[in-house]
């Protein structure tokens, strides 16, 4: 995607995943914003340059490298360039990127910690540390050179302040989630933020925006099945990529995962 005429996010989304993500990334375009949202093409994410971004945050996450804090460029190589507004992937780094775009308004989204963390845990955490879509994410690395699963798993160690899946678990998920929604709204003064809740449609969005109101439904996608859904198109793409690469008994052991995956949700 060519890069815009005046790099920088003009709108700093900050909620977690498995927080209306999806559809408040499809309302963004419906206003004009170029926006960014990981699930629409997991397999051409940057993911090498997340993975360092997680690196430098959280240099004690298992397996990290040395990296220098991200800065201003850093954001721009990653999503200032290119889009107005990014959603999920930036989730854990929204912290500094108010800082690297100051000028920037923010929408907060925030989903009722219970219900959130049963579908976080189940749609993302059971997900990225099941054996399958382990074996998934080291064929994606091996053969595609694709390195999705382990900055994700350094993103979700960082976040919670962990070094394995084990110690993941819902107080020490409480006090993550708590910690950054306080962090958030003491850097970001009042006027400057918008505390937006699910349902609250067209209305307190486009007047913070200063937008006009779409004459067409507020988007509702990427429920569970959809997430799913997502899930299986990822692997089945992953076996396709890799058939392309390997020999036939790497392509017939990436579709047995997909087939065994698959059976599974």
């Amino acid at each position: 995607m060519a890069a815009k005429d005046t790099p920088g996010l003009v709108v700093i989304h900050v909620a977690l995943f498995r927080m209306a993500t999806a559809s408040l990334a499809a309302a963004y375009r419906i206003l004009g914003f170029k926006t960014h949202h990981g699930l629409d093409d997991t397999l051409n994410m940057p993911w090498t340059q997340l993975e360092k971004a997680a690196e430098a945050t959280w240099p004690d996450v298992p397996g990290a490298r040395q990296q220098k804090p991200f800065t201003r460029r850093n954001w721009d190589e990653l999503w200032g360039s290119e889009y107005d507004i990014a959603t999920d992937m930036a989730s854990p780094f929204t912290d500094q990127l108010i800082k690297a775009y100051p000028d920037a308004k923010v929408v907060i989204v925030q989903r009722d910690f219970e219900a959130w963390w049963e579908s976080y845990q189940s749609e993302l955490l059971d997900t990225l540390f099941n054996p399958l879509p382990q074996l998934a994410s080291r064929v994606a690395w091996y053969v595609l050179g694709i390195r999705a699963g382990y900055a994700m798993q350094k993103i979700h160690f960082g976040f919670f302040g962990v070094q394995n899946r084990d110690m993941i678990d819902e107080k020490r998920a409480r006090r993550a989630y708590d910690n950054y929604f306080e962090r958030i709204r003491s850097m970001v003064p009042p006027e400057r933020r918008l505390e937006y809740h699910l349902g609250d449609g067209w209305g307190p969005l486009c007047a913070f925006l200063g937008k006009d109101i779409p004459q067409v439904p507020f988007p509702r996608i990427n429920d569970r099945k959809t997430h799913n859904e997502g899930e299986t198109r990822t692997l089945l793409k992953i076996a396709k990529r890799a058939g392309k690469r390997a020999a036939p008994s790497i392509m017939a052991a990436v579709i047995a995962i997909v087939v065994l995956w698959t059976a599974k949700r």
